[in-house]
C-alpha cells in the first residue's frame, strides 16, 4: 500500500491521570514540548486531519491548533469514550472519512508509519479493527477504527457497561500490526514521574540519532 485512505487521527487526552497525582498528564513537558504536542506532531503528517479528545476546560490547550472534542457521554468512561467521540465527530464533521486512528497523549514516540501499517493489517486480513503491538504487548488504545462501528460502540458503552477496549474488540475480529521494541518501544507510555524521566533520555537519544 503506497498511501492509506483518508484517516482522522485522534489523540486521546480525556482521562483523569490518577497515576500522575491528578496532574494534566497531556501537558507535562518533555524535551521542551508537552506530551500532547509530541503525540500530535507524530500523528498529524499521517492523517487527513487530527482532533484532540479532552474533557474539562479546553482553554488549557490553547496552544493547540486543532479541534478539541470532549467525550460525547459523561462520567469519564476512559479511552473507549474518547474513541466513540472521535467516531461520532468524524461522521458529523468529516463524512468523507471512513477511518479513525487513535493514539494516547502519553505515548510520545508513536511510529511514523503507524497509520500505514494499521491499514495494511486491515487490507491483509479484512478484519474490521486493527491494533498495534510491540514485542509481546498489545496496545489496544492505538488502533484503527471504522466510523461505521460508532453505533455498536455507543451501545456497548451506554447499554452494556463496557469500559475495556479489550472487551469491546473481543466481540469483533481484529488484526494486529507489530513493531519491534528495540532500540525504543514506539508505544512507551508515561504513567509515572520515573517514566517521564526515562522518556527524557529516550528523546535525547532520538535527537542524536
Amino acid at each position: 500500500m503506497s498511501q492509506p485512505p483518508p484517516t482522522l487521527g485522534v489523540v486521546l487526552a480525556g482521562g483523569l491521570s490518577r497515576r500522575m497525582g491528578g496532574n494534566d498528564k497531556a501537558l507535562l513537558p518533555l524535551a521542551g514540548r508537552s506530551l500532547v504536542e509530541h503525540a500530535t506532531e507524530r500523528l498529524a503528517p499521517q492523517c487527513e486531519s487530527v482532533i484532540l479528545n479532552a474533557n474539562g476546560d479546553p482553554c488549557r490547550f490553547s496552544r493547540m491548533t486543532l479541534p478539541i472534542v470532549p467525550d460525547s457521554i459523561p462520567d469519564y468512561l476512559g479511552p473507549l469514550a474518547g474513541i466513540l467521540a472521535a467516531l461520532e465527530w468524524s461522521a458529523t464533521h468529516r463524512p468523507d472519512i471512513d477511518w479513525v486512528v487513535s493514539a494516547p497523549a502519553d505515548t510520545p514516540f508513536i511510529p511514523h508509519d503507524l497509520v500505514l501499517r494499521l491499514h495494511e493489517a486491515f487490507n491483509e486480513t479484512r478484519k474490521l479493527i486493527a491494533c498495534a503491538t510491540s514485542g509481546s504487548q498489545a496496545h489496544f488504545a492505538v488502533g484503527l477504527w471504522p466510523v461505521s462501528l460508532r453505533h455498536d460502540l455507543r451501545q456497548a458503552l451506554v447499554n452494556q457497561g463496557t469500559r475495556s477496549i479489550r472487551d469491546w474488540i473481543s466481540r469483533h475480529d481484529h488484526a494486529e500490526a507489530s513493531w519491534p521494541i528495540a532500540p525504543v518501544d514506539p508505544f512507551f507510555n508515561i504513567n509515572t514521574s520515573e517514566d517521564l524521566r526515562h522518556a527524557e533520555i529516550l528523546a535525547q537519544q532520538e535527537r542524536v540519532e
